[in-house]
């Protein structure tokens, strides 16, 4: 079984105000005395109104789905324990006046230097998906096959539309906020592992940022794990459709490892990719998506329905046919996140929304 493992950042948010409540630091001491909680399974940060979680490895979406619901459970009454209130939401409704302090480790302040407005505004909160894969040849491999879909995950996991109290017409303002970053968006395609290495290493040696932790693209190799890190997805409002979007982050890894699901490596042009990209993250799924098959603007659920038929077989190897294809038909009927977010805006303004990102 090809194992996974999902890292999910969340919003300290004040509960009178809403706006961002800079109290990581005592979450995660009350954090530390929750018995269903382990050592390091919440950490900071880059700004002090965030924390972060990881799961441990899993091979079943229903092992995701229980410490999904464990950890934001017990942070939750963390966070509540200190006086504050746990969101997950892609994008800070609210944002006060003042920046959100950043956490204090050497990493960040320097981060804080290089770019002092562009980290003021990271109060955003994404999803990590880490697939298994055998070596970083292979990696490779999955980063070029999987790159022309990454704008259909964008549009599939949207969750933050709002910012400074207004709706900013985006499903996704957090792809917007952090391709701010010099190296972010869609990967390019690379040859194999010694040239993602070489130019990785360039970036570096070019001062484009300041260790391999920054490298933002939507898709990676990562550092720590001999993984494929997925970086595309806000963080979700439900667990259940973080269970969904994780399963067919899994299944797109192993559809690559297998031949599919994209064309020709390399074939889709990178600036269809990236055009892709930001309707994706302006419309979600309310509109049309750039196809990744033909480079066709599509309806985005006949594009979805279409990636997720292609990847039937990867879904059936490992047994999350369907669940993930009825985590997909609610998504479909229901819509994104961003478009529940946006219901509860219009219905009842950013208080409805803080409940409803807070109540998840």
């Amino acid at each position: 079984m090809t194992t996974l493992g999902v890292e999910e950042e969340y919003l300290l948010l004040d509960p009178g105000s809403g706006l961002p409540a800079p109290e990581s630091r005592r979450v995660r001491e009350a954090a530390d005395l929750m018995p269903a909680l382990g050592p390091d399974e919440v950490e900071p940060e880059l700004l002090q109104a965030q924390v972060e979680i990881a799961t441990p490895v899993c091979e079943t979406l229903d092992e995701v789905a229980e410490h999904l619901l464990r950890l934001r459970g017990s942070v939750a009454r963390a966070a509540a324990a200190t006086g504050c209130r746990l969101a997950a939401t892609g994008a800070a409704p609210l944002r006060g006046p003042e920046p959100v302090p950043v956490t204090s480790k050497a990493r960040y302040r320097a981060m804080a230097g290089d770019a002092p407005q562009v980290v003021d505004e990271m109060l955003i909160n994404g999803m990590h998906v880490h697939v298994a894969v055998a070596d970083r040849e292979d990696g490779v491999v999955v980063l070029n096959r999987i790159r022309p879909w990454l704008p259909v995950l964008v549009a599939m996991g949207a969750n933050s539309p709002l910012w400074d109290g207004g709706d900013t017409g985006f499903a996704s303002w957090r792809t917007l906020v952090f391709d701010r970053w010099p190296v972010s968006g869609p990967p390019p395609v690379f040859a194999d592992d010694l040239d993602y290495t070489a130019r990785t290493q360039a970036l570096l040696d070019a001062g484009a940022m300041r260790d391999l932790g920054q490298i933002y693209w939507q898709a990676r190799l990562s550092e720590r794990y001999p993984t494929v890190e997925v970086r595309t997805l806000d963080v979700q409002l439900r667990v259940e459709d973080a269970v969904t979007l994780a399963g067919v982050v899994r299944a797109l890894v192993l559809d690559a490892l297998a031949g599919g699901p994209a064309t020709a490596q390399g074939a889709v042009p990178p600036e269809l990719v990236a055009a892709g990209n930001w309707q994706a993250a302006r419309y979600g799924l309310g509109d049309r998506l750039i196809d990744p098959r033909d480079g066709r603007p599509r309806r985005a659920g006949d594009v979805v329905a279409g990636l997720v038929d292609r990847l039937g077989p990867a879904l059936k190897e490992s047994g999350d046919l369907d669940r993930v294809g009825a985590g997909v038909e609610a998504l479909l009927r229901e819509g994104s996140p961003a478009e529940r977010q946006r219901r509860a805006f219009h219905e009842g303004g950013v208080e409805a929304v803080l409940e409803l990102i807070a109540a998840a």
